[in-house]
């Protein structure tokens, strides 16, 4: 277990997915009273997305975590008008949130290129300020990183994320047979034979508690935001996390996981959601699967059987529950073809949506 232990924290250690750092915009220039000059203002601090960088980059290249934007010039006889302090830019990943130290959300950088201000430069000294100049705004942000992708797994330890990942992508993660198999999040793409990429999030294991921050609770829980559908992956055979913690059969596994879902965040089973089998390739694991379609088609009827602050508010409705094994392939081009036609079911009813939409506003803007 100590040896399980320290691969965790190893592994998990090398990846960095939040970081708080410093920011402070540059102070305005002196204004110059006898002739009515203006100092320039002081250079502002911005976030800006990039691809090819990481957050561990980020902290290796500026250990300090401080970012201070360049003050702005005094106003003098052969320049009154003093000209603007240089901007300070923090390169961060794509898929960034950044929220001020009490926790409320600045801006989100979603593509490349994407820029947020987060500490403007002060003013120059004018008329207005007595041709005194101002300081620049300091604040503490915090940098955090959530993956965007489409598809997110979402299963407990050993349910075969990793290796059904390697199976319809060109992701190679690492393979294990520890109880948390995935450190540190995976992302694959599905390529089809028209070229379009669909891309797959394998995120570090839920465990029962995730949600009270267990386990990689919200490390997990919070990438999962920022998919646009799920993929439970269940063991058909169960699962049981150690000697010490109960059996759970598929059926269970299911609920467990929707539940932990719904008491992290309740609009994470708004999501369309689809249901890998996995594991086929076991013994009488055809005769389990037909229970467990069985079981699924009236959950109501069993969940009597769950204590009660295990059961959600609402079960999840699968849109497409697929029979797979991550290691004989069985199922695998079903399973692709099914999330292409879910994402394109999906796409197909936001593009009416936003339609309507507009032509509301549109109406409304007649009238």
């Amino acid at each position: 277990m100590v040896h399980c232990g320290y691969v965790l924290f190893r592994k998990y250690g090398n990846f960095i997915d939040n970081l708080r750092v410093f920011t402070k915009g540059g102070s305005g220039g002196m204004g110059y009273p006898r002739l009515g000059g203006e100092g320039g203002k002081g250079g502002d601090v911005w976030v800006v997305a990039h691809k090819k960088i990481t957050l561990k980059q980020l902290k290796d290249r500026y250990p300090q975590k401080r970012f201070v934007a360049g003050g702005g010039t005094n106003s003098r006889i052969n320049a009154l008008k003093g000209s603007k302090g240089k901007d300070c830019e923090i390169p961060v990943p794509v898929g960034i949130s950044v929220t001020d130290e009490n926790g409320k959300i600045i801006g989100r950088l979603n593509k490349e290129e994407d820029r947020l201000l987060v500490a403007e430069g002060g003013l120059g000294g004018k008329l207005l300020t007595n041709f005194l100049p101002l300081k620049g705004q300091k604040r503490v942000i915090r940098l955090d990183l959530k993956l965007i992708a489409d598809v997110g797994l979402v299963g407990f330890p050993n349910a075969g994320k990793s290796s059904l990942l390697s199976q319809i992508s060109h992701a190679k993660p690492e393979i294990a047979d520890y109880a948390f198999t995935t450190l540190k999040p995976e992302l694959g793409k599905i390529m089809y034979h028209d070229f379009k990429q669909i891309s797959v999030a394998d995120l570090p294991g839920l465990i029962e508690g995730a949600h009270m921050n267990k386990g990689m609770g919200h490390k997990f829980l919070k990438h999962i935001e920022r998919t646009r559908q799920l993929l439970f992956v269940v063991d058909i055979s169960g699962f049981q996390l150690s000697s010490k913690t109960k059996y759970r059969t598929a059926f269970e596994t299911i609920i467990l996981l929707t539940k932990e879902l719904e008491l992290y965040k309740e609009e994470l089973q708004m999501k369309p959601a689809l249901l890998a089998v996995n594991k086929m390739d076991l013994p009488n694991a055809q005769d389990k699967f037909h229970e467990l379609i069985s079981q699924l088609q009236n959950p109501k009827a069993l969940l009597h059987l769950f204590e009660k602050n295990m059961i959600p508010e609402k079960t999840v409705t699968f849109q497409h529950i697929i029979p797979i094994s991550a290691i004989t392939g069985e199922g695998i081009e079903e399973l692709k073809n099914c999330i292409r036609k879910s994402l394109d079911e999906h796409a197909r009813q936001e593009n009416e949506a936003y339609h309507k939409k507009q032509l509301l506003n549109l109406g409304i803007s007649d009238t």
